[in-house]
Formats: C-alpha cells, sequence, structure tokens
C-alpha cells in the first residue's frame, strides 16, 4: 500500500508527468530551457488561482528543474522583517523560495523583498531613531515563486516584480480521470475507469479534492475486502460523505436551499446567508461560493445572491415568473 506521505508521493516530478494546465507548463518548459540556456539566475514566478490545482506542485519541478531546494512558507507566517531574514539566510544560489498565500504578507516585509526580488540584496535596519542605519547584505541567487488564490490583494508594486505571472485553472473531467489513474496507480489500488469518472465529476475540477476522495475509497476497500475501487464502491462512499452527482457537499445544498426556500429566491447578501447557515462569511465567499458559481447555479446582482434556474432544476425546485418577481411554488 501508499506510503504514510500520500500527498508528496503522488506529486508529478517532472513537467512531463504534470496532467493538464497545458499552456501553463509550456510556457514553463520555455521558461526554464531559457534560463539553463543563458547560465543566469531564473526570474521570479508568480501563480495565481483557485486552490488545490497545483501552485506548490510546479513549484517543487521549478527547484528540481533549477537543482536546487525549495524552502516553503506561507505569507501569514512570515509575521516580521527578521522572519524574511532568517530564511533568507538559510538559502542558496538556485534555491526556490515559495510563499504561499503571498498576499498576507504584512506590509514591511513585502517591502523589505522588493531588493531580494529586484537586486539579491537584503536591506537590513540597525539601530533606531537618528542614529539608525541601513545594511544591504548580498542573498543568493534565488527564484522567489509566489503563489495566491486573490491576484487583487497583491499590491502592483509587488505583482510587477514578477517576470513571469501564469493564472492555473480548473481542470478537465478528462484530465481528473487522468490524475486519478495516475494517483491510484501510485497507492497501490486497483481501480475501474468508470469509478475514476465517478470520482472525477465529484471532486470539484479539483486533483486535491480527487486524491482526498481517493484515499477515503482505500478506506472503504481495505475494511470492506473489496478487490478494487468499482463504482458500487464510490456510490458507498459518496452516500458516507454526502456529496452528489455534482459534487456538492450538504452545506452547498443547504446554501441553495436557504436562498431557494427560506427567502424565496429573492436577492439575498452575504451577511444574511452567513447568519443563517452560521457559517463564517469567508468560508461562504472561499470554499462554497466559487464552485457554485462556476457551475452555474448561483448568481450575484446588485442586491445580492440567487439561484439560477439550473440550480433550482437540481434541487426539484419550481420557480415561477409572476410580473417580473421570483415566487417559490
Amino acid at each position: 500500500m501508499a506510503t504514510s506521505n500520500d500527498l508528496v508521493s503522488l506529486r508529478p516530478e517532472t513537467l512531463q508527468e504534470y496532467v493538464g494546465q497545458q499552456n501553463v507548463v509550456k510556457t514553463l518548459q520555455l521558461f526554464l530551457d531559457a534560463v539553463k540556456n543563458r547560465g543566469t539566475p531564473a526570474e521570479h514566478i508568480l501563480f495565481y488561482g483557485p486552490p488545490g490545482i497545483g501552485k506548490t506542485t510546479l513549484s517543487h519541478i521549478i527547484a528540481r528543474e533549477l537543482q536546487g531546494t525549495i524552502r516553503v512558507t506561507s505569507g501569514a507566517a512570515i509575521t516580521k522583517t527578521g522572519d524574511l531574514a532568517a530564511i533568507l539566510t538559510n538559502l542558496k544560489d538556485n534555491d526556490v523560495l515559495f510563499i504561499d498565500e503571498i498576499h498576507r504578507l504584512p506590509k514591511p516585509v513585502e517591502e523589505m523583498l522588493y531588493p531580494v526580488i529586484e537586486d539579491y540584496f537584503l536591506d537590513i535596519v540597525i539601530g533606531k531613531g537618528p542614529s539608525a542605519r541601513t545594511v544591504r547584505l548580498p542573498v543568493p541567487k534565488i527564484t522567489v515563486v509566489g503563489a495566491t488564490t486573490k491576484l487583487a490583494l497583491i499590491s502592483a508594486p509587488m505583482r510587477d516584480r514578477f517576470g513571469l505571472l501564469l493564472r492555473l485553472d480548473y481542470y478537465t473531467d478528462q484530465d481528473m480521470v487522468h490524475i486519478i489513474m495516475r494517483s491510484a496507480e501510485l497507492m497501490n489500488i486497483k481501480i475501474n475507469k468508470g469509478a475514476a469518472m465517478q470520482i472525477a465529476k465529484r471532486s470539484r475540477k479539483t486533483p486535491r479534492v480527487a486524491n482526498r476522495i481517493l484515499k477515503r475509497a482505500r478506506d472503504i476497500v481495505e475494511v470492506d475486502g473489496h478487490q478494487m475501487v468499482d463504482e458500487d464502491v464510490v456510490s458507498k462512499l459518496f452516500s458516507l460523505l454526502e456529496i452528489d452527482e455534482m459534487g456538492l457537499s450538504d452545506i452547498d445544498i443547504q446554501y441553495l436551499r436557504v436562498i431557494a426556500e427560506r427567502f424565496q429566491n429573492s436577492p439575498i447578501g452575504i451577511d444574511t446567508i452567513a447568519s443563517s447557515l452560521s457559517e463564517d462569511r469567508r468560508t461562504i465567499e472561499e470554499f462554497i461560493e466559487p464552485y457554485l458559481l462556476r457551475i452555474g447555479f448561483i448568481k450575484k446582482t446588485p442586491r445580492g445572491r440567487v439561484v439560477t434556474p439550473k440550480g433550482c432544476k437540481h434541487l426539484n425546485i419550481i420557480i415561477e415568473h409572476d410580473m417580473d418577481q421570483q415566487k417559490l411554488i
């Protein structure tokens, strides 16, 4: 069976192994080949897109291609300038500093990073008040790779300092099937293509979600003594996990029903929805709504959120149009 460190073992190690994101992969391959031919330090890279779609994995591949090591941190973890200085002193030429959620870097840390990105120098202020002075220290020729789910929250000066800006998008069902079959092979799990397709359709077009579902399918196979993951196994699994055929969880269904049934599908604000569900506003905006918007089950209007006819049909809710007013039957 798979090792305990499944997440690392499931990561592709080269761009050739990477499934999906064809344009991003082609651009990265061209970029890395050019860097190797020139023999110069690589420019810095910024990935943006939804969570769980490969930003960290691509950063590991970049470090391997540059024959360096990767240091992984997050914007929220670097709370002061001293934290950044400590990280940089432990890096060497060709290493990759991967900063996840880079939009959460505190402003002083972000400004301290500017000369590192531009000139490979670290400016340290010694002392306070009139006697304070700035010391400029050289840092190794590293590549900074940033990742964010919220590009708009990164300041323009920071964004403009990256030489390559790449957007990662959700995967197609066929790409998801390929990823699931590959993960199953690495985890020593037998799975048929029908079951892989069922998982793909319910994984929100996100490899991280698909791999998590696959691991829970492995649990059922091991506990119940099945020979392989087939349609019956995944059907039982999705019943236990309360995930429907569109990949909607119980909280997604509750969200849709709050709008369509409790409020008669009248436009309502995010705070009202959050209170009705007893959920955090950020959870709704970052976890629930993006997928529902993508599959066309909700729409945002100037007055609030409403469920679309497609979403109502999925819930078997009938909407009647009467004098331009939506009324629930």
